[in-house]
């Protein structure tokens, strides 16, 4: 049967999730901008305020801080000169990462400060090499799309531990990498760093390999190490993650509402450092805003809430056409258990279907403390669905399959047709879950459960991938810096 083109035809691409309407969104934009110039953000920074008082903005000096109050025009205007897409560079070209509206991606968490050790089943502080071996496995991970710190170098000089996690990430990754840089200082020495990476400095700002968290304190402060960051990436071209973390009924309003309107204040004033710093710096709008669980006043990643505001946030930031990246993922549990398992699937799951660039929380237990293999893996397993529940359903002439419907009739069978064979493998595979019957699993799999298949996943991966070589020279650079940094920093402590 001939099925002409239809004209018109309107399809959805996808599954979405509309989290606001649009008198919604602009409801929260203009509580955003009353906030900023009535309430204002408190500056810990010098230079940071003088460039904000140049350009437009109030200040009302206190002490040795300032109440900084922007102007609506100043806002606007320099959300209108950040990037709309951005790309997260990596050292392999073949895994640069397109932040372009509505397109999903997942990471991990960072920054945990202990790890499930996958050999011995123990928690103990992170070390350096432990950071190498989470790079390692992400690296090996399509799943992961960008390498977030997964964990900290606790066992290297505090005031340079930045440096020693950028080492251990690019040395294990060809993919972006995303982390904290901790002062100005730092970001000049993890800048250097990257440049012998990729072959220089003029390569580097044509390809800037990583992007640096940064964090507005909440409420409503910028600290001076973190204005520092700001100011530094903006003139060396390093892009910047802006991440508040913002606790509902702690540090912010204990109405959802209220606590997008602030944590979108801090956003846009570190955006607006880094434009006026340097405008067209790549600015990612971020979030590890959630809620603070009262009966224990403990930090609730693994609630539903922490998925809603991240769903809530990535609304917010394609009402400002800016790319997104935001909490999903993670648990409060201990142990890579059923906990695990509900709480990062509803989390990630709301925050993928909102639209999110990056979802961020792979690998996380213990309310962010603990980094854990297993779950990492199983998260991978976990994204693969995720990103079928995204693509939604595909309705054309081909997906209609009327005319092979017609063809098999009434009690035939459909596994044995051409149509079958063509499309079978746009069907879900599991890989890692089990999905054979009892005796197949206890014949293939051993009738091992879940986690402990992860593990074993998990340390073949570090046993036995390789990730792309640093350049000749690149290793004994980054040595270099570090040494001869952590020599004058520890002079001067003297």
């Amino acid at each position: 049967m001939i099925r002409s083109l239809k004209a018109g035809f309107n399809s959805l691409s996808g599954f979405g999730l509309n989290a606001f309407t649009a008198d919604e969104l602009e409801s929260l934009h203009l509580a955003t901008l009353e906030v900023l110039s009535e309430v204002g953000i408190k500056v810990e920074s010098d230079e940071a305020i003088e460039i904000f008082q140049g350009a437009g903005a109030k200040v009302e000096r206190v002490k040795d801080y300032g109440i900084v109050k922007f102007p609506h025009y100043l806002v606007e205007d320099c959300i209108r000169w950040a990037p709309r897409n951005v790309i997260y560079y990596g050292r392999d070209s073949n895994k640069d990462y397109i932040l372009e509206p509505k397109r999903v991606g997942f990471s991990t968490f960072g920054e945990c400060i202990q790890v499930i050790d996958p050999y011995t089943r123990q928690v103990r502080k992170s070390v350096k090499s432990d950071l190498g071996g989470a790079t390692l496995v992400c690296d090996y991970l399509d799943e992961i799309v960008a390498v977030e710190r997964a964990l900290c170098s606790s066992d290297q000089f505090p005031e340079t531990q930045p440096l020693h996690n950028f080492e251990a990430m690019v040395t294990n990754t060809g993919k972006h990498l995303l982390l904290g840089f901790g002062s100005g200082a730092n970001t000049k020495k993890i800048i250097e760093m990257a440049a012998a990476c990729v072959g220089g400095m003029e390569n580097f700002k044509k390809r800037p390999i990583v992007t640096a968290f940064v964090c507005p304190t909440s409420p409503l402060t910028l600290v001076k190490r973190c204005c520092e960051v700001i100011i530094e990436c903006a003139r060396l071209g390093a892009g910047i993650a802006i991440i508040p973390m913002a606790l509902s009924g702690a540090t912010s309003t204990a109405t959802l509402a209220g606590t997008l309107v602030q944590h979108n204040a801090e956003v846009l004033s570190a955006l607006m450092l880094a434009q006026l710093t340097n405008k067209g710096t790549p600015c990612t709008y971020s979030s590890c805003t959630t809620m603070m669980d009262l009966r224990f006043t403990i930090t609730a990643v693994g609630a539903p809430e922490y998925g809603i505001i991240s769903a809530g946030l990535a609304k917010l930031a394609q009402y400002y056409r800016l790319p997104v990246w935001v909490g999903g993922g993670h648990s409060d549990s201990k142990l890579p258990d059923a906990q695990a398992a509900y709480e990062a699937s509803i989390t990630a799951t709301v925050a993928a279907l909102a639209g999110a660039n990056v979802i961020y929380g792979a690998g996380c237990l213990e309310s962010g403390l603990t980094f854990d293999y297993a779950k990492l893996v199983m998260d991978a397993e976990m994204i693969r669905g995720v990103q079928q529940v995204v693509k939604g359903i595909e309705v054309n002439d081909e997906t209609l399959g009327i005319d092979v419907i017609k063809e098999v009739g009434p009690g035939g069978e459909f596994m044995t047709h051409p149509h079958t064979f063509k499309h079978m493998k746009e069907l879900s595979q599991s890989r890692l879950f089990d999905r054979r019957n009892r005796e197949s699993w206890q014949e293939f799999a051993g009738g091992k459960d879940l986690t402990e298949r992860a593990y074993e996943e998990a340390k073949h991966i570090l046993e036995n991938h390789k990730p792309a070589p640093l350049p000749d020279g690149a290793a004994e650079a980054m040595k270099s810096i570090i040494e001869e940094y952590e020599a004058e920093l520890k002079t001067n402590h003297q």
